[in-house]
């Protein structure tokens, strides 16, 4: 028999059983006012703290852990692999329209089942570090064609290591949350001194990020084969950047300014193990990776990506982007493996972005700068065109791995452009 929700889940939802994904939500006007842990199925969020405090998590790794009580998820992450499948198994089963604990008990459902638009959702995790990666070829390519040319888009170190910076953990926000143009230096005109205001070239970049789960000792690296027994989930991730601003100060230390003034990412961290019906091969990487880099079995997962802008004072938007999270080059373990072989610790709750997720084809580009070449052509939106963003414009990014009558998804990370501080 096929699994099924006793709650209602609408076909065209992204939170089927089959999925899972875990937040932190506040509910509004209700009897418990603190942040808490929650799982989203179909409409609603179930209240993990009040499941924990009826005594359903009634495993051995769970029953006596008050991770569900915490106002983030990181207590929760540190427990493990084995604590998230017990988790999932109990959660799975109450909400299966074969059992009755929850589903027969209408004071816990009141209590436990709350509609999600009475909910406010918040940053799941407390983020101690945050590091981007550049793990897309054709984004490496496109970008090097831009900036240097086609003879060599890429730089040969790119194919033997996934490139990355550690960016800003304090100014990652939730989805919802308004971005203020940032303000900094540009490339001088002529011979006059470099330009100061508000960013001329603000840009959306399409990325998804692994939420680290147990971390490792300073100094003892993680096996790439034992790497994803490091990775909690993902999430969807705009690492919003001001184009003009990196291109002047970027040399030679790299992103600032540029990028470290917002970050969104999606409130709902979809696990490993809701996502493993769709994983799929990853790229075949020529040069063979060195030794530390090189999996047993190397994957991907199928997830469709969208993005769409809203027009500042229009109420439609507009699809500008479709990829596929299996665009990437370098696999999320592969990231993690790279991460720490020089010894670098990791953390519960570490964030770890895929960088800019761009396929092969013109639609599939993942952020302004590709698809207007850096401004040298327009995008087309309705009764509006785009180089860049403008105040008031709103990015909206979608991400769904589509199962056989069931969705996986993310729902939505968005976040809208207002304008700069004077």
């Amino acid at each position: 028999m096929a699994l099924k929700a006793f709650v209602e889940v609408k076909p065209d939802s992204h939170f089927s059983i089959h999925n899972l994904p875990y937040g932190i939500f506040n509910h509004r006007g209700g009897a418990i006012t603190t942040p808490r842990p929650g799982v989203a199925i179909g409409d609603y969020v179930l209240d993990l703290s009040a499941i924990h405090s009826a005594g359903l998590f009634d495993g051995p790794l769970l029953s006596n852990s008050d991770c569900f009580h915490q106002s983030n998820l990181n207590k929760f992450l540190e427990l493990g692999r084995p604590a998230w499948k017990e988790a999932r198994a109990t959660v799975q089963k109450l909400l299966s329209s074969a059992e009755p604990a929850l589903q027969n008990n209408a004071s816990l459902r009141q209590k436990a089942l709350l509609p999600m638009d009475e909910v406010e959702m918040l940053l799941p995790i407390a983020i101690g570090d945050y590091t981007d990666f550049f793990s897309s070829m054709h984004h490496a390519k496109n970008c090097g064609t831009i900036f240097r040319g086609p003879e060599n888009p890429i730089n040969p170190n790119w194919f033997h290591l996934p490139i990355a910076y550690h960016g800003r953990a304090s100014s990652i926000v939730i989805s919802g949350t308004d971005i203020i143009r940032p303000r900094g230096q540009g490339h001088p005109s002529g011979n006059s001194p470099p330009y100061f205001g508000p960013s001329r070239k603000l840009d959306f970049e399409l990325e998804m990020a692994a939420v680290v789960g147990p971390g490792n000792e300073l100094g003892k690296p993680i096996d790439v084969n034992e790497a994803a027994d490091h990775i909690f989930g993902v999430v969807l991730m705009n690492d919003w950047s001001a184009r003009d601003i990196q291109a002047w100060e970027y040399v030679p230390l790299g992103p600032f300014l540029g990028k470290n003034f917002g970050t969104t990412i999606s409130p709902w961290i979809v696990t490993l193990d809701a996502l493993e019906p769709f994983a799929c091969d990853a790229p075949n990487q020529i040069p063979k990776p060195l030794p530390y880099l090189a999996e047993k079995v190397s994957k991907n997962y199928d997830i469709s990506l969208e993005v769409r802008i809203k027009p500042a004072g229009q109420e439609e938007s507009f699809i500008v982007t479709r990829s596929n999270f299996n665009h990437l080059y370098w696999t999320l373990t592969q990231q993690l493996a790279h991460h720490t072989v020089n010894g670098c610790n990791l953390r519960p709750g570490d964030l770890l972005g895929t960088g800019t997720i761009s396929g092969p084809e013109s639609e599939s580009q993942g952020c302004l700068l590709e698809l207007t070449w850096n401004g040298t052509k327009e995008l087309s939106l309705g009764k509006a065109t785009r180089k860049f963003l403008e105040d008031g414009d709103e990015v909206i990014i979608s991400g769904c791995s589509k199962g056989n009558g069931y969705n996986v998804g993310f729902g939505t990370c968005s976040g809208k452009i207002i304008p700069s501080l004077p």
